[in-house]
């Protein structure tokens, strides 16, 4: 799909990979996180869909090295192309840029690729949620929307390990100054030392999410961040009736440059027609109930207490040990990972999958 109206003979051309992308500008962001602008040394415009990415060739000790990197430009602004990357501990070619890559060179770059973008799913609402540096694709999109000009109707969420750490933080906060359909959430893991962060804090959840969009299940939902985040996310909204063919995330690791490519996602999904069995141990009773069902609510129907609170996998009052057998669990902060490495679920938010027995 092109976003550019044809230039004509007298116009610029645009560009294609066969031309080397020069480097003009850096900017920092955060610790280990910076953008790199670069432009066609032709003069060629730049021509792709918001969310897309370039996979560079870095010319690292020991031969070339191909990364792959999601445009954080808008192609709204078609004089330049940027790329906003973050080192990891063990980063080769990320780190090469951070501590090699000037202004005046050329590298190769390969694309413009991909399928994660609004411009191939149109809603009148989206949820973009992110962690890290997964913000990327949200940036370029929320930026496309900006720039269009009428108001779009954005809830952004992102997560951080601290508010330091939020990458783009001024810029769309400036954004979601001017225009009111563009509306910021972050979520920090913890604070940073002599200030004060007043916003959401922890692992972002279902409760969460009820609070920043209440509407969600009406959104269209663009995800990025590491793998245990997004699988965290799509537990909360399959959870919480999401339809899920309504969801779209793009990997930090493997990007799909076609709809071919995209992976198809092979969540555990309680399923209301599937059967299950939970036996109580101490209580010798087994009932029979449908994976939809909560462990604890299968309790109170075959007759037993299971003490609880919020229901909502916060309070962690119904926590019970699991001896064998697996559940589906989607909690909100409720229960330690110790916890669950060592057998315990929260009954008020575990699903029963199959049999399962439980120390009740």
């Amino acid at each position: 799909m092109s976003l550019l109206k044809s230039a004509g003979a007298a116009g610029p051309a645009i560009w294609d990979d066969s031309e080397l992308l020069e480097c003009v500008a850096i900017v920092p962001e955060v610790p280990n996180v910076a953008t790199f602008c670069f432009q066609a040394p032709s003069g060629a415009l730049f021509d792709y869909l918001p969310g897309q990415f370039l996979t560079l060739e870095l010319p690292v000790n020991g031969g070339p090295l191909y990364r792959t990197y999601t445009i954080s430009s808008s192609p709204s602004r078609p004089m330049s192309i940027t790329v906003t990357v973050k080192a990891q501990d063990d980063s080769i070619g990320t780190r090469w840029m951070l501590d090699h890559l000037k202004p005046g060179m050329r590298i190769k770059a390969i694309g413009p690729a991909g399928v994660f973008s609004h411009k191939l799913h149109p809603a009148d609402k989206y949820l973009f949620i992110s962690a890290g540096s997964g913000i990327t694709p949200m940036m370029s999109m929320a930026s496309y929307m900006f720039d269009h000009g009428s108001e779009p109707d954005i809830v952004m969420i992102n997560c951080a390990k601290r508010p330091s750490e939020i990458i783009f933080r001024e810029r769309l906060e400036h954004m979601a100054s001017r225009v009111p359909g563009i509306d910021l959430k972050f979520v920090v893991g913890t604070n940073d030392r002599y200030k004060v962060w007043t916003g959401y804090q922890g692992h972002l959840n279902q409760l969460m999410l009820g609070l920043m969009a209440p509407d969600y299940l009406e959104r269209e939902v663009f995800c990025c961040g590491p793998e245990e985040f997004m699988q965290a996310v799509r537990d909360a909204l399959s959870a919480l009736g999401y339809d899920m063919d309504r969801y779209h995330q793009e990997s930090f690791h493997a990007p799909a440059a076609t709809e071919a490519e995209v992976p198809e996602l092979d969540d555990v999904v309680p399923d209301e027609a599937e059967t299950a069995e939970i036996y109580f141990l101490q209580s010798d009773v087994r009932t029979k109930c449908t994976e939809t069902d909560t462990v604890l609510n299968a309790a109170r129907s075959a007759g037993l207490n299971i003490p609880s609170g919020c229901t909502f996998g916060v309070c962690g009052t119904c926590k019970i040990k699991k001896t064998s057998g697996d559940v589906h669990m989607v909690h909100s902060g409720g229960i330690s990972e110790e916890d669950i490495e060592d057998g315990f679920i929260l009954a008020c938010c575990s699903h029963p999958i199959g049999k399962v027995e439980v120390e009740v």
